[in-house]
């Protein structure tokens, strides 16, 4: 097998459970386990969450939400996004609760509940200022109605998605979380209630108590990082996934050769060159050795090299004795170092969520 592997910490996703479930009481804890549980695993994170007492998971797509119930496990299972009408039937035969912000939707969720004759609980989505998908605010009363109208259906949660609640010097949450304040007395007047009333994400259970409502869905917190690094310091959380390698061999290049694809890199001086073997195709992005990002070898930060190869990179050593079999951490600690998932997104300017979900299946998971 292959050198190469992600040690995924499940100790650490039960702490960052019971961390977030304490920080948001009374407040219902859903966590999120879409896109693999973001790169770690849905069915091992889904399990661990569950052993930690949240009550809720969430996933994006209804195939995601299949694979638990095959897993075995039981616990409710929120849809963030519309399925399609033909997914329906899938929604109603694994007990998903989708959510629905669509006549099309909602009229294919009543049918596939009249078709296995069950009652299917929905989430009606508000579009407060996302932008991206949900009723309008205005709509909201109207669509709850035609939820209610439907004898197979029940409504039992009302959400909303705030866009840019990690920018804490921005009132744009607030102004999200007003909207969404104002549907629910629209509601409340029209008589109906809500269900489970949802508008936090990771961010706004961080820093917008008020946000928590009745649930709270959380997913990049779960599995230790924060949604921006001005974020830290609002829970104690402990990132869960490292991602390790070995050096597989060692080249001594001379002053001003040239290495890999492109021979973009130049040596300044004869130094010694260690050819790792993970690469383009397990996430590492092919420009990382054109941004400065680092391994740790030996204890020491040492630099990337040239272009990124599908299956290898290149890092270099200096005069450092490295020799093939060290371990080359990428992600987490090796003695008195660490690099971090945040210094990543910072070398790529992008954001932790990318590069978590970017560490490709090929790169084994080891659950401790």
């Amino acid at each position: 097998m292959r050198p190469t592997w992600a040690d995924i910490d499940l100790a650490a996703i039960e702490h960052n459970v019971n961390e977030l479930a304490r920080l948001v009481d009374p407040a219902q804890l859903c966590i999120v386990v879409k896109a693999e549980g973001y790169g770690h695993g849905a069915v091992p994170v889904a399990r661990a969450a569950v052993d930690a007492g949240a009550p809720w998971l969430a996933v994006a797509l209804v195939e995601e939400g299949r694979r638990l119930r095959e897993a075995g496990v039981r616990s409710p299972i929120l849809v963030l996004s519309e399925p399609r009408p033909l997914e329906m039937v899938e929604v109603v035969a694994y007990d998903l609760q989708p959510t629905v912000y669509s006549g099309e939707g909602l009229a294919a969720a009543a049918a596939a509940a009249m078709q296995y004759s069950q009652h299917l609980a929905v989430h009606l989505k508000v579009d407060t200022g996302m932008r991206r998908v949900g009723v309008e605010p205005e709509s909201a009363v109207d669509m709850a109605k035609a939820i209610l109208d439907k004898p197979a259906l029940e409504l039992a949660g009302v959400w909303t998605h705030c866009a840019i609640a990690d920018h804490l010097d921005s009132t744009f949450t607030d102004t999200q979380l007003d909207r969404y304040d104002d549907v629910l007395s629209a509601l409340a007047d029209a008589g109906i209630d809500p269900g489970l009333r949802h508008a936090a994400n990771s961010a706004v259970a961080l820093a917008h108590p008020r946000g928590r409502y009745d649930l709270v869905r959380c997913g990049i917190a779960a599995y230790g990082l924060t949604p921006g690094p001005h974020l830290r310091g609002f829970a104690d959380l402990r990132p869960a996934m490292k991602v390790r390698s070995e050096v597989s061999f060692v080249k001594r290049v001379e002053a001003g050769e040239r290495v890999s694809y492109g021979l973009a890199w130049a040596a300044p001086k004869t130094t010694n060159v260690a050819t790792v073997p993970i690469g383009y195709a397990d996430g590492v992005p092919r420009r990382a050795g054109m941004v400065g990002a680092h391994v740790l070898i030996r204890g020491r930060r040492m630099p990337i090299v040239g272009h990124v190869t599908m299956d290898q990179l290149m890092v270099d050593c200096g005069d450092e004795p490295v020799s093939a079999g060290d371990e080359v951490v990428l992600i987490g600690a090796q003695d008195d170092d660490e690099i971090t998932v945040d210094e990543w997104a910072a070398w790529l300017d992008t954001i932790s969520y990318e590069i978590v979900c970017s560490v490709e299946s090929r790169v084994t998971r080891r659950y401790l």
